[in-house]
């Protein structure tokens, strides 16, 4: 019993010296597993990647040079037909009939409307009698002149009777005279009930309908001769002797209207394609405004431009000598500075300040800040800062379009 005791108790610390054994080996394991992840913890990210080289952005550039370029102006016109003709009868009565379709044209002498015709009709009537009444009394009195003259000669009658006959006769052919007068008259008036055009033309909408009573004062419509077309506008004492000093010496902008070609630039923005020319100084300045009044011609085929539409006429008053001149989308604003980008031997950015003056169209002249021989950049500026590479190649519309501004001269 002892002996069986013993080996019991021995084979129980057996185990329980191997069960410990165990727990000391994981318990090891997991603490190196703990310790690796760790230390794998502390060491140090791997460096992202860098960012990749800077690509050279392609720009168009111009190279700038001084020139003499004109300097244009350009002022607000109003369009007016080349002529105007308010439509009003020359007799008074009812309105019966509208014989042209408005806005349509016309030509010189067209019946635009009738007036009821009948009562000049009647009028004519009469006085045509009245000329025939007339013509018989005067032939009355022809026939007692003819029988008293021999009668007279031979003193059978008093003379007194024959310069009676013959003052009658006189008379009476004053009479039909005057009558023949009336029907002349008559048959003006009943001409004038066909009220007609008197230029050619685009006849405008009819201001009263058939049927109305018009009279002499009544205005019918309108019709205006617009090829050409005129364009009036007002130019400032100082823009005026700008462009009498382009002329010769001893004209006036009249005599010499070819020397100052006008471009007229319509609503939508659009360039009109016919040149225009001085057709109208006005003789004196308006002291209220101090400026004077002009207007302008224009070819107008197929009535296109209409009056009352509004427009932009320019031309040179001009030239300025030894300028720089650039596209106006080539010039940037920050914040009130205008600012032009060039480029650089180094092919780089470089931002420079300048002063504008005056607009040309597309371009602007650079007062300073700007060198001659500069490459200018034109396009793709908002994407562009000091210092960024480029791919510069040349810009042939830009370049094209300072060629001409600089050859107007």
């Amino acid at each position: 019993m002892n002996g069986t005791s013993e080996g019991f108790m021995s084979q129980r610390m057996a185990s329980k010296a191997a069960s410990t054994r165990w727990r000391n080996a994981v318990y090891g394991a997991g603490v190196l597993a703990a310790m690796a992840m760790f230390l794998a913890g502390c060491e140090k990210p791997a460096a992202p990647a860098g960012p990749p080289p800077a690509m050279a952005m392609p720009v168009s550039v111009i190279r700038v040079q001084p020139a003499d370029v004109p300097v244009e102006n350009e002022w607000v016109g109003t369009l007016d037909g080349n002529v105007n003709a308010q439509i009003q009868p020359q007799v008074s009565g009812y309105l019966v009939e509208q014989t042209y379709r408005e806005g349509s044209a016309v030509a010189k002498g067209q019946v635009l409307f009738e007036i009821d015709p009948r009562p000049f009709q009647a009028v004519l009537d009469q006085a045509q009698a009245q000329v025939e009444q007339a013509k018989a009394a005067y032939g009355l009195t022809q026939t007692n002149v003819n029988r008293d003259t021999p009668l007279a000669e031979a003193h059978a009658i008093a003379q007194s009777q024959l310069d009676t006959d013959k003052a009658q006769m006189a008379q009476a052919d004053a009479t039909v005279k005057s009558v023949e007068a009336t029907v002349a008259t008559a048959k003006l008036n009943l001409g004038f009930t066909h009220v007609r055009s008197l230029i050619s033309g685009i006849a405008g909408q009819a201001t009263v309908q058939v049927g109305n009573l018009v009279s002499q004062q009544s205005v019918l419509t309108s019709v205006s001769q617009l090829d050409p077309i005129k364009v009036y506008f007002s130019i400032s004492d100082n823009e005026y002797l700008g462009l009498t000093k382009r002329l010769q010496r001893g004209s006036d902008l009249l005599k010499s209207a070819d020397a100052v070609p006008l471009t007229l630039r319509l609503a939508d923005g659009t360039v009109y394609p016919h040149k225009g020319k001085i057709a109208f100084v006005d003789r004196q300045m308006n002291q209220q405004t101090g400026a004077i009044r002009i207007a302008a011609v224009f070819a107008n085929p197929g009535n296109v431009l209409r009056p009352g539409e509004f427009g932009r006429v320019s031309a040179s008053t001009e030239i300025a000598h030894g300028v720089i001149v650039v596209p106006q989308a080539a010039v940037a604003d920050l914040q009130g500075q205008k600012q032009v980008y060039t480029v650089g031997a180094d092919n780089k950015v470089h931002v420079l300040n300048v002063n504008v003056g005056a607009q040309m169209g597309a371009n602007v002249i650079v007062l300073n800040g700007l060198p001659a021989g500069s490459s200018v950049i034109t396009d793709n500026l908002q994407k562009l800062r000091e210092g960024a590479p480029v791919a510069p190649h040349a810009a042939a519309a830009a370049a094209t379009a300072m060629d001409q501004s600089a050859g107007g001269n």
